[in-house]
């Protein structure tokens, strides 16, 4: 048996500070779910706050620099069945100035819209809807 352990991915959902969020396609070559909407995510380096790596996660991806980070909660995420995939979500909201985005990594994502409650494109990744869900309190608070 494989000795197999969980990764740690920040995971954030940019937003304008109005109620829209940023969503990107995921390319043709994108690790897994090409096609679909999803909002950004990367992996914690060792010796990282969850903050610094949603900064530079969000800078390589959507050439953005974060105005806002608020940590909003944890999900534990098992895909596949059997399981096959296995990672803990630390679920970031990032306000972000929507004139400052554009796709930074275009190997990985080949589109990027803006979207507001109830508008949200398909299709969607498969950890999009949980993901959102516990944003939506945050997201609903957000002063304009």
């Amino acid at each position: 048996m494989t000795d197999r352990q969980p990764s740690v991915s920040c995971v954030f959902v940019c937003h304008d500070g109005a109620g829209r969020v940023l969503l990107a396609r995921r390319a043709a070559a994108a690790r897994d779910e090409p096609g679909r909407w999803d909002c950004g995510a990367g992996a914690l380096e060792f010796g990282e706050s969850f903050e610094a790596a949603v900064a530079r996660e969000v800078r390589e991806e959507y050439t953005a620099r974060p105005l806002e980070i608020t940590v909003l909660g944890v999900r534990n995420v098992l895909r596949g069945e059997p399981v096959d995939s296995h990672w803990v979500a630390v679920v970031c909201a990032v306000r972000v100035d929507p004139a400052a985005v554009a796709i930074g990594e275009p190997h990985k994502f080949d589109a990027l819209d803006w979207f507001g409650e109830g508008e949200l494109p398909t299709p969607t990744h498969s950890q999009l809807a949980p993901t959102l869900a516990l944003a939506r309190a945050h997201l609903a608070g957000t002063p304009t």
